[in-house]
């Protein structure tokens, strides 16, 4: 069976049409009980660097070159344009390197005499413990230990605990997803786990247990706390890159608009050489961000404004108050708010998006309305994934 081409998720499409998962195209493959057996390897084939690669169902691509990834993320990011008429430049790939990821979702579960915590398998729900994970950073790795006795605190033979963990300048902040109910024994016992393992903050859902250090973020040296859980871009490496585009489209605009602006990634950073207004629909998030600029000597002006910019997108008179407007919205795009931007007068426009689809349905949008489209730059902070990011300019006379 001869492979032919490979699909946006990372999967090979045989011939026949058959998807096939960890191959590359040319490949001439059998098929076997657990995969495929490759008859005839493609050049672009490597060992995979992570010796849990094949039952951990983190990464997709980890037996492709680190170019073949780079150029196969481009081409998705291509084809997605190119299905809306759009020929745009792509003008590279910036890659984080491997144990960056500085926030992960791990899966614990209890058994019968201790506690499993890793990822799942593809398509399984069976848990893969992942102690030399080649993904997260060395932090975060330093927490599995730690995460397997929370496990056994607060899982149950019957569910799982979900353990959001990010690193932080004061240790990690964690969430926790269980099915327990956190009554005052377990607030106590987890309280304890908590100061005995050095943990900043431990949130139990939406509910705090203990913040013994506060988590600080830092987005270009200015520095935050988001709420538990809050977005944050995967790793400082793409937080950078991102950060770095934004500011080059913006330029010299003194006043600036950041739509869908979280807990100020680029907000704050815009604030040194322009006045802004940072809208989000999360009450806490704004609250942060502000928190954050108050705290922050040298700023100019930043006020945030609580909005659902999908029910309630920001009008064109609105809009026009401003020289430049930053947008990233959440994968779904922000199909209503383009469409608001388009019919206003603004001449600049820094989108960064998580989803190559959306977001070529909305630069068609904006080259509809008379704006040009610059070069896009393919950001890549989920290495070895189908996740691509993307950042590029929209200007118009």
């Amino acid at each position: 069976m001869k492979i032919e081409s490979i699909t946006h998720l990372g999967m090979g499409r045989a011939e026949d049409g058959t998807l096939v998962p960890r191959v590359l195209p040319g490949e001439t493959i059998e098929l076997t009980d657990d995969g495929a057996r490759v008859i005839e390897p493609s050049a672009a084939r490597v060992s995979p660097p992570c010796r849990h690669f094949k039952a951990c169902g983190g990464c997709a691509m980890q037996h492709a070159s680190d170019s073949f990834v780079a150029d196969w993320k481009a081409s998705n990011v291509a084809k997605s344009l190119a299905a809306h008429g759009i020929d745009a430049h792509i003008q590279g790939v910036d890659t984080s390197p491997t144990n960056s990821r500085r926030r992960a979702k791990f899966s614990g579960r209890r058994t019968k005499k201790a506690a499993l915590v890793g990822f799942h398998a593809r398509a399984s729900d069976t848990i893969v413990e992942i102690p030399d994970c080649q993904l997260i950073s060395p932090a975060l790795k330093a927490t599995l230990p730690a995460l397997n006795e929370l496990t056994k605190i607060a899982g149950s033979r019957k569910g799982e605990v979900a353990m959001t963990v990010t690193e932080s300048s004061s240790g990690p902040d964690i969430r926790v997803e269980a099915d327990k109910e956190l009554t005052e024994e377990l607030r106590i016992e987890l309280a304890d786990w908590a100061n005995a393992h050095s943990i900043a903050r431990l949130v139990w859902r939406d509910e705090p247990v203990v913040t013994i250090n506060v988590p600080v973020q830092s987005f270009d040296g200015i520095r935050v706390l988001p709420p538990p859980g809050a977005f944050l871009q995967a790793t400082v490496q793409g937080e950078n890159a991102l950060q770095s585009a934004v500011k080059q489209i913006v330029g010299k605009a003194a006043k600036v608009i950041d739509l869908f602006a979280g807990s100020g990634t680029f907000s704050l950073p815009l604030a040194r050489n322009a006045e802004v207004h940072a809208v989000e629909g999360e009450k806490v998030m704004m609250d942060a961000l502000d928190r954050g600029w108050r705290d922050t000597r040298g700023l100019k002006l930043v006020t945030t404004e609580t909005r659902d910019l999908f029910r309630r997108p920001m009008l064109p008179d609105e809009l026009d108050k401003f020289d430049a407007a930053v947008i990233d919205p959440p994968r779904a795009g922000a199909e209503a708010q383009i469409a608001e931007i388009a019919s206003s007068k603004l001449k600049i426009v820094a989108m960064v998006s998580c989803n190559p689809v959306t977001f070529a349905r909305d630069a068609r949008t904006l080259i509809d309305a008379g704006f040009e489209m610059g070069a896009v730059t393919v950001v890549d902070q989920f290495r070895w994934s189908p996740h691509t990011e993307v950042v590029c300019a929209f200007t118009r006379q």
